[in-house]
């Protein structure tokens, strides 16, 4: 659905050159909702705005659909738009119309029909469920319904790319949530790829299926929401895990030891559970066939969008030979293991 490629975006203030940009390479599949996250000033709201070209870049491509939009003159530029959908943070809703018409708005600057466009925003009103609110006005509304009545106006023209800027930012913890089921359930029913931008990895791990984290606007890392989550690669991405799913504990339980005798050895391993993994009794499992002592340090599970995901540390004694054997019999079920210590 999107390819960019090479794209770069210079600013120039003061008589100094600011690269926002930097030769960023993405690819986002038709039907997926991709996040795009990083801290503020990473460049994430410049790439989102030259997706839609209200950024003109300074270098490389952008194709949309099948279309390369860098390309194209202002005509079909606005009509290219047209097909492009835009939630904003702060809503941008027209104070002066009521949420019927700032549904209706769009419909009427594409000439669509009044009859039909009023029979389109009564679909949308009942699709974002604020049927009863047609008639009120945008002071009128909380924040979230103001959210819903933008994202009712970003898909009146039946668009096949969804951009949603911070949408859920100035929002509240349980209204987020809300908004993010609303979105999830419009990407299914109608398959439409959805490319959100935000800082908070809890929307990423609510929603995404893949994610492309920026820093110091360059992509560092692309992935599937899981494979980021269980293994980051980079140091941002680390941050910004870390901030949801804590995989870290204290520095001195690597150079602490359990009193032990004779031949038995010590291993202090992370254990990540993804999927249906995280519901099998695989470390009890473990224990029994490997005659294995296990001392549970610290762990976590949560959920990845609609997947239990989950780490669990521990200390695990028992004959060297078999500890071997333990570590490869829980990497054949699935389970990704790192080792933290060997004693």
């Amino acid at each position: 659905m999107i390819e960019i490629k090479n794209l770069s975006k210079i600013y120039f203030a003061s008589g100094q050159e600011i690269l926002a940009l930097d030769n960023v390479n993405l690819r986002v599949q038709k039907g997926e909702i991709f996040g795009i996250i990083g801290l503020s000033g990473a460049g994430k709201s410049t790439l989102i705005r030259c997706i839609n070209m209200l950024e003109k870049p300074t270098r490389g491509s952008i194709t949309v659909d099948g279309r390369k939009i860098t390309l194209l003159d202002k005509r079909e530029l606005r009509l290219a738009r047209q097909k492009i959908g835009m939630i904003f943070q702060q809503f941008n809703l027209l104070s002066s119309r009521t949420v019927f018409d700032n549904v209706l708005f769009p419909l009427e600057i594409a000439g669509a029909p009044r009859q039909e466009a009023a029979r389109r925003v009564q679909e949308l009103l009942e699709l974002v469920g604020l049927t009863d609110k047609a008639g009120m006005y945008p002071a009128q509304l909380s924040g979230g319904q103001k959210q819903r009545v933008g994202i009712a106006r970003a898909l009146a023209n039946g668009p096949k790319l969804l951009l949603s800027d911070e949408a859920t930012s100035a929002l509240d913890p349980q209204t987020t949530r809300s908004i993010l089921k609303l979105l999830k359930d419009i990407n299914r029913q109608f398959h439409l790829t959805i490319l959100l931008i935000t800082h908070d990895m809890n929307v990423i791990k609510e929603v995404c299926d893949r994610v492309a984290v920026i820093d110091n606007s360059r992509i560092v890392e692309v992935g599937h929401v899981l494979e980021v989550f269980s293994n980051p690669q980079t140091p941002t991405s680390h941050s910004f895990v870390n901030a949801v799913i804590s995989r870290d504990f204290p520095g001195e339980l690597l150079h602490s030891t359990t009193e032990r005798s004779g031949d038995i050895a010590s291993k202090l391993i992370r254990v990540s559970f993804i999927g249906a993994s995280a519901g099998q009794p695989l470390i009890s499992s473990m224990i029994r066939r490997y005659n294995l002592d296990v001392n549970i340090i610290y762990g976590n599970i949560d959920r990845i969008k609609d997947t239990p995901f989950g780490n669990l540390t521990l200390e695990v004694l028992g004959h060297p030979g078999l500890l071997q054997e333990a570590l490869d019999y829980l990497r054949g079920e699935g389970l990704e293991i790192e080792v933290l210590r060997n004693a």
